[in-house]
């Protein structure tokens, strides 16, 4: 089956301006057992033997982003999958394991990440309960419960681990889950200086980095630290009530700061850990050095006396 993402189609602005059109149009999409067909620039929708077809042309940018953002939904629904042990039809999604025969499924790489850890697709989700269904995943998906099984069972319990694990580490930190919502809605945040940022957020930043790079003692560098938990933390909140609204340009722009000032709290981490292991080496060669200066002065007296009798 194609890709939503790959047909720039919505409905016709026919369909848009006659409202019993739309809704039988939503009414189809809504319905788990129809079934599409998608053939260059049109759908053909069949549910119970009764066939619609519809025409569909490019509309608008903020349309065409909307039926992108129910690819995943969307198509998961109409895909009829079987177990590729017993042929056993599979009705939940996404499926790891067979219900007959309790076989491991391959993954299905069209189940967003908020289906594979049972969240809802909500930016501020309960990273508690994420936690707790991740363990649960991987106790009944990691390789080494099947060690003794086929080899299409230990490379299938690879992929769904691995897969588990990608999902968990994107929706675990607000960066990385708000970056992974603009995705399923076609848009991202470019590597490197945002052009258009706001110079006085650049400034910002440059006095912070600044700061940072001219710290000579915890209590300086746990102030910045304290003061990004701060700005993180709010920038956490304007995101979610962004993304409720729907005002995905807005939380793009919010991201692209929260982005930058995680960096920079990576990197008061990574100072952190770098003293900390200096500190840990030091306590680890004093008494070594302490024990190589005793004895040298245990060197040097001898020496002193023995020229005193020799004298």
């Amino acid at each position: 089956m194609l890709s939503l993402n790959n047909i720039g189609v919505i409905c016709i602005s026919q369909a848009l301006q006659h409202s019993p059109k739309l809704l039988a149009i939503r009414q189809l999409l809504s319905k788990a057992s129809s079934r599409a067909t998608l053939c260059n620039n049109s759908i053909t929708f069949s549910s119970k033997g009764t066939r619609r077809h519809t025409g569909f042309r490019l509309l608008n940018e903020s349309i065409v982003k909307h039926v992108s953002s129910l690819q995943t939904t969307f198509c998961t629904a109409c895909v009829k999958l079987h177990c590729w042990n017993c042929s056993q039809s599979i009705e939940q999604t996404p499926a790891f394991f067979c219900l007959s025969c309790n076989f491991v499924q391959p993954p299905d790489e069209r189940a967003s990440y908020f289906l594979i850890m049972e969240c809802d697709q909500t930016f501020a989700l309960d990273t508690q309960r994420l936690q707790k269904t991740y363990l649960k995943l991987q106790r009944s998906l990691h390789p080494d419960n099947f060690s003794q099984k086929t080899a299409k069972e230990q490379e299938y319990s690879e992929y769904q681990s691995a897969l588990v694990n990608k999902a968990y580490r994107t929706l675990l930190k607000p960066l990385s889950r708000g970056l992974y919502m603009l995705e399923l809605n076609g848009m991202g945040i470019e590597e490197g200086t945002d052009a258009g940022a706001d110079p006085l957020f650049l400034m910002e930043l440059m006095e912070i980095n600044q700061a940072l790079d001219e710290a000579r003692s915890k209590e300086e560098s746990a102030k910045i630290g304290a003061s990004m938990k701060e700005k993180l933390k709010d920038l956490t909140e304007q995101i979610d009530a962004s993304l409720h609204k729907g005002e995905l340009q807005a939380a793009k722009a919010l991201l692209a700061q929260m982005k930058y000032f995680a960096n920079i709290e990576e990197k008061l981490l990574s100072q952190g850990h770098q003293t900390a292991k200096q500190q840990s080496l030091t306590q680890r060669l004093l008494p070594t050095a302490q024990s190589l200066a005793t004895l040298i002065n245990g060197s040097l007296v001898t020496l002193n006396n023995a020229t005193l009798n020799n004298a």
